[in-house]
């Protein structure tokens, strides 16, 4: 089970990520974020953490060119693109040579009907809030994840939407995604780590 810790702002939450085990580590390059960074103040010591671990980098439709230069920061490993992007931006992106992963909101069993051809293996599942990307603290039902991970086997699924310590092994259990992802769950405030959280949610995941 590959977890991956979003909303990291800083490098001790980063660090005590790593530490609990993290496979991934997201940052909010989106300004309307309540977690956003900005991508040149933190550039330098993102490229100094592990190779080993995916450094993504969460935006909302940006052009194409913003995404390139984005993808091409040192230490960035690719983006997950959480808003409204088009399936020929993403194949553009692809020729680009940038990897990344489509967010998909999740209100009901028609949000994951005849998906277009986004150009990716990689989709993360998050549950639809109004005025929000992600990072809302809300679950959705999971029996609709599990339905789309048994009818695509081919694709590659990270669970997200309001997991905490208390239902992340619960619903790794009936989703059975490739990879989970939390923000507000293992937070203090918005922005700011828990880092006993940290390791009791990797702990749960990877258990389940």
């Amino acid at each position: 089970m590959r977890v991956k810790i979003c909303g990291i702002t800083n490098r001790a939450d980063a660090e005590a990520a790593i530490e609990s085990g993290a496979d991934a580590l997201g940052f909010n390059f989106f300004p309307g974020s309540k977690r956003y960074v900005r991508p040149a103040e933190v550039a330098r010591w993102i490229g100094d953490l592990p190779q080993s671990i995916l450094k993504v980098a969460v935006v909302v439709d940006p052009t194409l060119e913003e995404a390139i230069v984005i993808g091409q920061l040192p230490g960035i490993s690719g983006l997950q693109l959480h808003g409204r992007e088009t399936p020929e931006f993403c194949r553009q992106l692809r020729q680009a040579g940038i990897r990344f992963a489509k967010a998909l909101p999740v209100r009901d069993g028609s949000s994951l009907r005849e998906l277009p051809d986004f150009s990716t293996r990689t989709f993360v599942l998050d549950s639809l809030h109004a005025g929000a990307f992600g990072g809302s603290g809300k679950t959705f039902p999971w029996g609709l994840a599990a339905d789309f991970v048994r009818q695509n086997p081919h694709r590659r699924i990270v669970l997200a939407g309001g997991l905490t310590v208390g239902n992340v092994a619960e619903a790794l259990r009936i989703v059975r995604p490739f990879g989970a992802d939390v923000t507000s769950g293992v937070e203090s405030f918005a922005g700011r780590k828990d880092h006993q959280h940290l390791r009791d949610f990797i702990a749960a995941a990877k258990s389940a």
